[in-house]
């Protein structure tokens, strides 16, 4: 039984294991350097995105708060 387990072991160790290390702390280097440019041009048109969408939804809440007084109640009660 063991000397089936010395060879996939040998294998382990000599390929996966290396190429196991190498790769994890390849992605944890690239998680400690931050955002890269393109990244961060990205995440600055969300916040734009996200306060236009917010702009547009205080908007509309306004609108209802003039046409139905009560919009918000009778939402609430269903």
């Amino acid at each position: 039984m063991t000397g089936y387990m010395v060879a996939p072991l040998i294998v382990f160790l000599v390929i996966v294991a290396p190429l196991w290390l190498i790769l994890h702390y390849r992605s944890k280097k690239q998680i400690s350097q931050g955002l890269s440019a393109e990244e961060k041009t990205q995440l600055g048109q969300l916040l734009d995105r996200a306060e236009q969408l917010q702009q547009r939804v205080h908007t509309l809440e306004s609108i209802l708060d003039v046409e139905s007084p009560n919009w918000r109640n009778h939402h609430e009660t269903r």
